[in-house]
């Protein structure tokens, strides 16, 4: 009898202390917590967060949730020091000398018509002296390489304008304004122009 007294209260002790055990287990992992002991913070939503935490080892077939290592930046080719130098002579020789002739040869020869900068720089000095129908020609060339190139929008718009095509450079405006805006210079620019008079000398 003494025997089967000491067995009972065994039982009992066990079945108290795996009780408690149970309960402090249920405790830490009450809700709010994450495996591995990282707080779910689900802003109050009520839900999971759509993105697991780092923590956790990806899943096969799942999308990575991390951003992409940055690709290099495109080298220009005005890193080149002898495109810079050539394309620099060339803008200085139109700007402030107006010497459309040796600006079109210096372009020309740094061998990258199909740059849209290089060609709206070459229609721009084929417009000036008022050869129009060359002009053309480059103005879409640099637009075929570039079709967001706003400067060249903008000089094409100023062509059209001085061939009396007021409605093609009010949608050259509107591709304008589709890029940068109503504020960008370019916008401003040829919005001036279409302000004045027909047959106003254009300073661009």
């Amino acid at each position: 009898m003494a025997n089967l007294m000491i067995r009972i209260a065994m039982l009992a002790t066990c079945s108290i202390a795996l009780i408690n055990a149970f309960s402090v287990t249920s405790a830490v992992a009450a809700p709010g917590t994450e495996p591995g002991g990282s707080d779910a913070d689900y802003s109050g939503m009520g839900q999971r967060s759509a993105y697991p935490p780092s923590s956790y080892p990806k899943r096969s077939g799942a999308k990575a949730t991390h951003a992409p290592k940055a690709k290099k930046a495109k080298q220009s080719l005005f890193d080149a020091p002898a495109f810079a130098h050539g394309y620099r002579a060339a803008y200085s020789a139109i700007y402030d000398r107006t010497d459309y002739a040796s600006a079109i040869e210096q372009l020309k020869t740094l061998g990258h018509d199909d740059n849209p900068n290089v060609a709206n720089l070459i229609g721009y000095s084929y417009r000036k002296p008022g050869d129009y129908e060359q002009s053309q020609v480059w103005y879409e060339r640099a637009l075929k390489a570039d079709p967001n190139h706003v400067l060249t929008w903008q000089y094409y718009g100023l062509w059209q304008l001085e061939r009396g095509n007021r409605e093609q450079a009010l949608y050259h405006l509107g591709r304008i304004a589709s890029i940068c805006g109503t504020g960008c210079e370019e916008y401003r620019s040829l919005a001036a122009a279409l302000e004045k008079p027909p047959g106003t000398s254009l300073v661009y």
